[in-house]
């Protein structure tokens, strides 16, 4: 049900201009009964001036009499023509000028670890425009240099779940599309409370040489039979003698 504007002083009106009950006036304005009796006992919204909803086109006299003649009555939103579809206005989302210069890397962080997304979701998701959008993939943006990848959700740019349902409508799209993905790719369109719970893939090492028996396994390697022991001495190859030895053949004439 639609609230009228400026609740809490509209509240205060009909307590002090009507004899419309507490519960019908909290119903009406979305507070709580004991709200609009602290209202009425001067304990709550003091020094508020209250605000007429006949005169601001939110009620008509009819309705207020209505609900004073019958205590059951629910006081209901004058309709405005002008407000119809309001909540479903489409554009890009409003962003705080604290938080427009965090944009560019946002997009970035997009870009980089959701490529399935299209240019309009992502200016739908943080609000900004589709040329930002080419120029930070194309990495034409003249502030490139010094921008970093930043996740819009830890910048207040938008919340988690929209985050996680914009991506799964992009896995949803591709997978309509019959386009085969790689392992990067599907890892990338699952959402974030989804990835969290993945077991973590195990690392393979970039420097191979010498590791020709590395194995992802768990399981212990099998030691062969037929390979020779190698103790200290083969190992770096001693001369047979110690010090003596060479000790005699220095005091030789």
């Amino acid at each position: 049900m639609a609230k009228p504007l400026m609740a809490k002083a509209t509240a205060v009106w009909l307590v002090d201009n009507t004899t419309i009950s507490f519960k019908q006036i909290a119903d009406f304005v979305g507070m709580h009964e004991l709200e609009v009796q602290g209202i009425a006992d001067g304990d709550v919204a003091a020094g508020v001036k209250g605000f007429d909803p006949i005169a601001n086109n939110q009620l008509t006299q009819d309705e207020i009499d209505a609900a004073q003649n019958n205590p059951l009555h629910k006081l209901k939103l004058k309709f405005n023509a002008a407000a119809a579809g309001e909540e479903k206005r489409r554009g890009p989302r409003y962003t705080p000028l604290s938080k427009r210069q965090d944009r560019p890397n946002s997009i970035l962080w997009l870009v980089k670890f959701h490529p399935e997304l299209s240019d309009g979701q992502i200016a739908k998701l943080v609000g900004t425009t589709k040329p930002t959008i080419q120029s930070i993939r194309e990495r034409t943006h003249w502030n490139i240099a010094n921008m970093q990848p930043i996740d819009p959700v830890a910048l207040g740019l938008c919340k988690q779940s929209e985050l996680d349902a914009i991506v799964q409508k992009a896995a949803a799209k591709k997978a309509a599309e019959g386009g085969v993905m790689s392992d990067d790719e599907r890892r990338k369109l699952v959402s974030t409370e989804q990835s969290l719970e993945m077991d973590a893939a195990p690392k393979i090492p970039t420097a191979i040489e010498g590791l020709e028996t590395f194995s992802l396994s768990d399981e212990p390697v099998e030691e062969k039979d037929d390979e020779p022991v190698i103790d200290a001495d083969s190992f770096f190859n001693l001369p047979k003698g110690g010090a003596e030895d060479e000790d005699e053949e220095d005091l030789r004439p």
